[in-house]
């Protein structure tokens, strides 16, 4: 994993687009699995915005006038996607259950997380956590470690903020990023064995690796995906939303050296998978209170860009069917967006490294799908039950929006594009596109919406 500094580019994640002929979206079983591709996982955790860590946090005025760029809180996003109603209602993800995985996890993580809390004003909640596996303890000299643990504070932290109520599975995995071939199959098992158990109405990934670093790929073959697929294949048997951030690095992304990107569109896996919910990045405007000075626009800030684009693998859904004109016949990404701009980025607590300045700002769709899983824990339990793969609603209610102007909840992005670092990607414009999917969401709209579907 890399962090990004200020004055750097962007760097962490694997997860993005592009065409080759797709295969029929048929999973094999679990046994399959101990085919290992050969890519190296990572977070998708980008824009670390390093040698900015503050004893507290600061408001989005000073973090202009001392830092450079905007920075937030959940209080500023709660207010931001319209939630304080949903929460004055009794909405507030009770009865609900958000599993994060995350490899290694963090040694600190209820700590820290009741600290946040405290900041905010947010209710604790005590953090199940469960061990896939001989989890090695955490080396804060590793830097593999700190990025995990790093993401997975940020994962935690923020579907908490936007379901205080609901409650947090964290599934810890034992990735060995040395040997950079294992991480994805346990994860897999790791969530299939919790589906089976009834554990979970929501699933937050915040990781991924490009299509085409998986072996096979370049002959056609993509069966070592094909092998991967069973958890959510399973997930959609039980009803479980499975989500998955698109990725850090706008219409491209990192090849299987970690280091260099493609020189053309490319995509990554889940966010590509049909059976997945992939989520996008926006970059908001707002002021100290939370108010939009401006409206979203495609998070293409420098640091890192919202990924989008089209999959080699998977031919087009028939949730897509209605923006064939969009992404011909291919799965496109993200479907839809939330916030994850490093100008922009939101503020984070955590003590397993650097406990004397232990507040942090970190951006990247893996900011913006945790974020997106408390919106799915308020819909469910809005709804009273599991809504499952939510993709054929998600694009029910963007034809809706688009055609006959229903109160949706979705809010059109119609600004920015998701090119980056010489690869032209995708311009947002109005309804469906490759930057941003439907756009974002007015949350006390959306989730009843949603709800009702």
């Amino acid at each position: 994993m890399k962090l990004i500094s200020i004055v750097s580019r962007a760097a962490v994640a694997t997860v993005v687009t592009t065409t080759v002929a797709g295969f029929a979206a048929v999973a094999l079983p679990a046994a399959a699995s101990a085919a290992a591709p050969a890519f190296k996982l990572r977070p998708a955790i980008t824009g670390h915005v390093e040698k900015v860590s503050r004893t507290a946090p600061l408001s989005t005025s000073d973090c202009l006038a001392q830092i450079g760029i905007h920075c937030y809180s959940p209080l500023q996003y709660r207010t931001a996607y319209n939630l304080n109603p949903l929460y004055s209602r009794g909405i507030t993800g009770k009865g609900r259950t958000i599993v994060i995985v995350d490899s290694f996890g963090s040694p600190t993580i209820q700590h820290d997380l009741e600290v946040f809390d405290a900041q905010f004003g947010l209710p604790n909640t005590n953090v199940q956590i469960v061990k896939a596996g001989n989890v090695p303890p955490f080396d804060p000299a590793n830097a593999d470690h700190v990025g995990w643990a790093q993401e997975t504070t940020l994962d935690v932290e923020y579907a908490h903020a936007i379901a205080p109520d609901a409650k947090i599975v964290l599934v810890e995995t034992p990735v060995a990023e040395t040997e950079g071939v294992t991480g994805l199959p346990e994860m897999m098992d790791a969530e299939k064995a919790l589906i089976d158990k009834g554990v979970g109405d929501v699933i937050s990934q915040s990781f991924g690796a490009t299509e085409n670093t998986f072996p096979g790929f370049d002959k056609g073959d993509f069966s070592s995906i094909q092998k991967l697929r069973y958890a959510y294949t399973d997930a959609a048997l039980h009803g479980v939303t499975v989500l998955a951030a698109s990725g850090d690095a706008g219409a491209t992304d990192y090849q299987a050296n970690g280091e260099d990107l493609y020189t053309y569109p490319v995509n990554s896996w889940p966010s590509s998978d049909p059976l997945v919910t992939s989520i996008g990045g926006t970059q908001l405007n707002l002021d100290n209170s939370g108010k939009r000075v401006s409206n979203d626009v495609v998070w293409n800030d420098g640091y890192g860009a919202g990924g989008g684009g089209l999959s080699h693998v998977f031919p087009r859904p028939l949730f897509q069917a209605g923006v064939q004109n969009v992404v011909g016949n291919h799965r496109g990404t993200p479907d839809i967006s939330m916030s994850a701009a490093v100008d922009g980025g939101a503020w984070v607590y955590y003590t397993f490294v650097g406990a004397d300045s232990p507040w942090h700002i970190f951006g990247g769709t893996s900011e913006a799908t945790p974020i997106f899983s408390g919106i799915v824990a308020l819909a469910d339990q809005q709804a009273g039950r599991r809504l499952g793969d939510i993709n054929a609603a998600l694009y029910l209610l963007g034809a809706g929006s688009t055609h006959t102007h229903l109160p949706t909840g979705l809010v059109d992005v119609t600004s920015g594009d998701n090119s980056f670092e010489g690869v032209t990607g995708f311009p947002a414009k109005p309804g469906y596109d490759l930057s941003s999917g439907w756009g974002t969401i007015d949350a006390n709209k959306f989730v009843p919406a949603l709800a009702f579907l």
